[in-house]
């Protein structure tokens, strides 16, 4: 789940690793950092996480070294989108979510499907087995213009009231809001059974 506040972004995702109703791990990373205003979430299956992980890893890289300067949010999802559409055939099981701060400041959030097919958004965006609960739990809990401290608390009662209602999520929760000046880092105790 992506959230905008004001001047801010904030990015978050529960930490259960599991094969359908059995539960194997409680620490799975689901966001990595691009750069330090740019992250992404890969809801989806393990294995094709971690290959998506290097691979736009590989090519921030390679972009940064052709380009000499750090990948725009924007560039970045447009890189996401086409990377996904080269194997619409046989996809990458994932539902990346794209959140960062464009080089003037303002926040940047979308998510795609597992093709690559883009969904920009002013507000909210979601990803995963919990989606329906936490589309839900964002209509009600979001509101425009929201500060950095206003947005970690909206984003983490989202996830963690979502994540209550869906036995394939949660084992805690891990969010990060990125403002202009840092990235602040926190992780929830959530329900363990």
């Amino acid at each position: 789940m992506a959230m905008v506040g004001k001047n801010c972004v904030a990015i978050a995702c529960d930490k259960r690793f599991g094969v359908q109703a059995l539960t194997l791990g409680m620490d799975f990373d689901k966001i990595f950092p691009v750069n330090d205003k740019l992250m992404i979430g890969l809801a989806g299956l393990a294995t094709d996480v971690e290959t998506l992980h290097e691979k736009f890893r590989f090519k921030v890289n390679m972009y940064k070294l052709n380009e000499d300067r750090e990948i725009t949010p924007k560039t970045f999802a447009h890189l996401v989108s086409s990377t996904l559409y080269e194997k619409r055939f046989g996809p990458y099981f994932v539902d990346p979510v794209v959140a960062g701060l464009n080089p003037d400041g303002t926040p940047f959030i979308c998510s795609t499907d597992l093709i690559g097919c883009i969904n920009f958004a002013k507000d909210f965006v979601v990803a995963g087995t919990a989606s329906s609960m936490m589309y839900g739990m964002c209509e009600s809990l979001w509101e425009p213009d929201l500060e950095p401290e206003s947005l970690f608390e909206t984003i983490s009662q989202a996830m963690l009231n979502a994540v209550d209602r869906d036995a394939s999520s949660g084992w805690g929760i891990l969010v990060h809001v990125i403002t202009p000046e840092k990235i602040i880092s926190r992780t929830l105790r959530a329900r363990m059974d």
